[in-house]
C-alpha cells in the first residue's frame, strides 16, 4: 500500500462526538495496580464502555517523554473518545528517570506487565484478550512497539501471557535506538536489545505509523524505512505521513490535527477489523 501524505485540510475542528466524549465525566472508569516494584505502585487508568456487551476490543495508551517524564493525561481525550466508541480504554503510568530514577529498560518491564495485566483480568473488565490494541506517542509508542517486537524484559508478572498485542497505532514513535536513532546515549551497546527496528520479525502484528515530515527526532526516512521492512517480512504497515508537521503533532492540544488523526485511527482499525460494532450499529444496520 502506497504512503499517504496528508496536508492540513479545514476539518472542523471539534465534532459533536469529540465534544461528547470530552465533556463527559459520567464514564465508569476505575484506577487499578497492575505492578508494585520497590515503593512504587503503578496505575492504570481504565475506562469501561458504557456499551452493554463483553468481549470488546481495547486500547491500551503508553505516554511520551523519552523515557524521562510524562503524564498518561496525554492521551485521555484518546481514551475517552475510543470509550464512547464502544473500546475499553487504558491509560497506563510507568517508571521515568525524572520521578523513579529508572532507565528505558525498567519502562520496557512495566509496559510489558501492563499488558499482561490487561489480558489476565479480560473477563472481569469486559474485553476480548485477544484483542488488545497498544498504542503510544515518541517514547511511549516505542513501549507500545516493543510490546510486540522485544523480546525478554518478562519481569516476574504472569510469565505464561504474552504481552503482544493484536495491532499497534504508533504516533511519531521511537523505532531506532542505534548510533543514528533516538535514545542511544540511554541504551547504549544494548541498543539491538530494545530498538524496535533491530528486533523486526515475522508475526509483527498490523501497523498504523503516523509521523510529520518535518519531526526533528524521527526521521521520514526511518519511519519509510521501517514499513519496507516489515513489508518483506509479510506484515501490514500503514504509514501516514503529515506535512510540515513537527514531533508531536498528534496531541490534543493541536486540535485539527488531532482530528486528522482520530480519522486515521478509526479508519485503519476498521480495515482491520478490530473496530467495534455498537449496540446502536447493529439496530441502525
Amino acid at each position: 500500500m502506497k504512503t499517504k501524505i496528508l496536508s492540513w485540510p479545514t476539518y472542523a475542528l471539534l465534532t459533536i462526538a469529540l465534544l461528547n466524549s470530552l465533556s463527559s465525566s459520567a464514564q465508569n472508569h476505575v484506577e487499578e495496580t497492575y505492578k508494585v516494584v520497590g515503593n512504587d505502585t503503578l496505575k492504570m487508568d481504565i475506562y469501561l464502555s458504557d456499551e452493554q456487551k463483553k468481549d470488546k476490543p481495547a486500547i491500551v495508551f503508553f505516554f511520551g517523554g523519552g523515557w524521562v517524564s510524562g503524564s498518561w493525561d496525554q492521551f485521555r481525550p484518546h481514551a475517552l473518545h475510543f470509550s464512547q466508541k464502544g473500546f475499553v480504554t487504558i491509560l497506563v503510568d510507568y517508571r521515568v528517570s525524572s520521578r523513579q530514577h529508572t532507565s528505558p529498560f525498567d519502562a520496557i518491564q512495566d509496559a510489558k506487565a501492563a499488558m499482561k495485566y490487561v489480558k489476565k483480568n479480560a473477563e472481569r473488565l469486559g474485553l476480548d484478550s485477544a484483542k488488545v490494541i497498544a498504542s503510544g506517542g515518541s517514547a511511549g509508542g516505542h513501549l507500545a512497539a516493543a510490546t510486540a517486537i522485544v523480546q525478554g524484559f518478562e519481569g516476574l508478572e504472569n510469565r505464561a501471557i504474552s504481552s503482544k498485542p493484536v495491532a499497534l497505532v504508533l504516533f511519531n514513535p521511537v523505532i531506532d535506538n542505534g548510533p543514528a536513532g533516538y535514545g542511544y546515549n540511554r541504551v547504549a551497546e544494548r541498543y539491538k536489545e530494545v530498538s524496535p527496528l533491530h528486533n523486526l520479525n515475522k508475526g509483527v502484528p498490523p501497523t498504523l505509523f503516523l509521523v510529520g515530515t518535518k519531526d526533528q527526532l524521527i526521521p521520514v526516512a526511518t519511519a519509510k524505512y521501517y514499513k519496507t521492512a516489515m513489508e518483506k517480512l509479510g506484515s501490514y504497515c500503514e504509514l501516514i505521513l503529515y506535512e510540515g508537521q513537527p514531533h508531536g503533532f498528534f496531541n490534543f492540544k493541536n486540535r485539527n490535527i488531532y482530528e486528522q488523526t482520530i480519522i486515521e485511527t478509526e479508519a485503519f482499525l476498521k480495515k482491520i477489523k478490530l473496530f467495534p460494532k455498537t449496540i446502536n450499529d447493529q439496530i441502525n444496520r
